[in-house]
């Protein structure tokens, strides 16, 4: 064969192959069904994820109230009856949670029956409610009163009002059934 011949022999294949390139429908259908085959693995642990941040407003929340009782009745000698004399900058009401701060319970002769209760009630049957509250107590070795304070998650999600923890005369506010305490 002639050089000549021979160079545009190969000139041609290689210009012909330059031409076919892309993706054949075959490769397109395996990259397609591996993409679906993540999203469906990924897609229930990012919708968990999301709500877990949702639920993390409202456990920061009530936690926020019970510290806000604290303080007031350090101020005031009583507990608040309501978010916005706490002065903790608390809504009551956000996109995922209705926020009340309630029930305050008032007894001179027995600190123990001072109480005071905090609820973040979820606005989706998606997520868990919240719930809190602080009580007065005595330290038997020291005859001091002090505060302490429960932060409880219902154990199922629901759009329903939380169960609010019972004062304990001993040991202080305790998670009722139903409910667990947070970051046990």
């Amino acid at each position: 064969m002639k050089s000549e011949f021979r160079a545009k022999l190969l000139q041609h294949v290689l210009s012909k192959k330059n031409s076919e390139k892309g993706f054949t429908l075959i490769e397109l259908l395996v990259v397609i069904i591996i993409i679906g085959i993540l999203a469906a693995i990924a897609l229930p642990s990012f919708l968990n994820q999301s709500n877990k941040a949702k639920q993390s407003e409202a456990k920061t929340y009530v936690g926020t109230l019970n510290k806000g009782q604290q303080a007031y009745f350090t101020e005031k000698n009583r507990f608040g009856s309501d978010i916005n004399i706490l002065g903790v900058g608390v809504k009551t009401q956000t996109e995922n949670y209705d926020f009340n701060s309630a029930n305050a319970a008032y007894d001179a002769g027995l600190p123990s029956n001072n109480n005071a209760t905090s609820t973040g009630t979820p606005r989706s049957v998606a997520l868990r409610g919240y719930s809190g509250m602080v009580q007065l107590n005595v330290v038997a070795s020291t005859s001091d009163v002090t505060s302490l304070a429960a932060l409880c998650e219902m154990n199922q999600a629901g759009a329903t009002t939380p169960v609010s923890p019972t004062s304990n005369a001993t040991g202080g506010p305790t998670c009722t059934a139903g409910t667990q305490p947070v970051g046990n």
